[in-house]
């Protein structure tokens, strides 16, 4: 069991461990271990291993033997996917909404969430319940970083990690925000360098990705 509160707290570490996410669909299970080390040696801790391809169990599975990272299951639906996940070693969950269902999962199973929300009234049905740390997603869709900032006035106490259409060209201006405590993104592990084995470029644009200032 874990407490909306303590699920809150360890994601909030786990968003503090660096200014990026990665959010990473794998398809190859062969990639997902020499990604995880890659990712890990750039600077970038935490991975969120998106629950898309038929691989991504064995995914997390492979990436949770990666000494120092800190690997995550995302898009977490359903009660089952929880289960799944923690089986497979996934240390936290993300989701891209909220349903009482999902949260109940997730702290009966032990799983600290980071719940996804869109509007103010989704942010405030989750701090009612406990969760201080959230997701903002689909950040772009949204409104990109001028939304996200007008949410810190009224709701002060909540902290996100804004995900959505966020890459190098606007991350600045998300991390730059109080209520931001990281972003995440796909960026740093684009498709064709991954499927070309290209490790070092990876590790490259992980560790510049390490260096966003927050």
């Amino acid at each position: 069991m874990i407490t909306p509160q303590d699920a809150s707290a360890r994601s909030e570490a786990i968003c503090r461990a660096a200014p990026v996410i990665p959010v990473l669909v794998v398809s190859d299970v062969a990639h997902a271990r020499p990604l995880a080390q890659a990712l890990v040696a750039g600077g970038l801790p935490a991975l969120e291993v998106t629950l898309r391809t038929p691989a991504a169990l064995d995914a997390i599975r492979e990436m949770a033997q990666v000494r120092g990272g800190i690997v995550g299951a995302g898009t977490l639906l359903t009660p089952a996917d929880v289960q799944a996940a923690k089986d497979a070693g996934a240390t936290f969950g993300v989701s891209p909404g909220a349903t009482d269902r999902l949260l109940d999962a997730c702290e009966e199973a032990g799983l600290p969430l980071l719940p996804g929300a869109a509007t103010a009234t989704e942010a405030m049905r989750l701090l009612e319940r406990g969760y201080s740390v959230q997701k903002f997603f689909p950040a772009e869709a949204n409104g990109g970083a001028p939304a996200l900032k007008s949410l810190a006035a009224p709701l002060p106490q909540i902290r996100f990690c804004p995900t959505g259409g966020v890459s190098p060209g606007n991350a600045a201006d998300y991390l730059s925000l109080p209520n931001t405590l990281c972003v995440g993104g796909s960026w740093v592990a684009p498709n064709d360098m991954v499927a070309a084995g290209n490790w070092a470029g990876i590790e490259a644009l992980a560790s510049e990705a390490a260096k966003l200032p927050r």
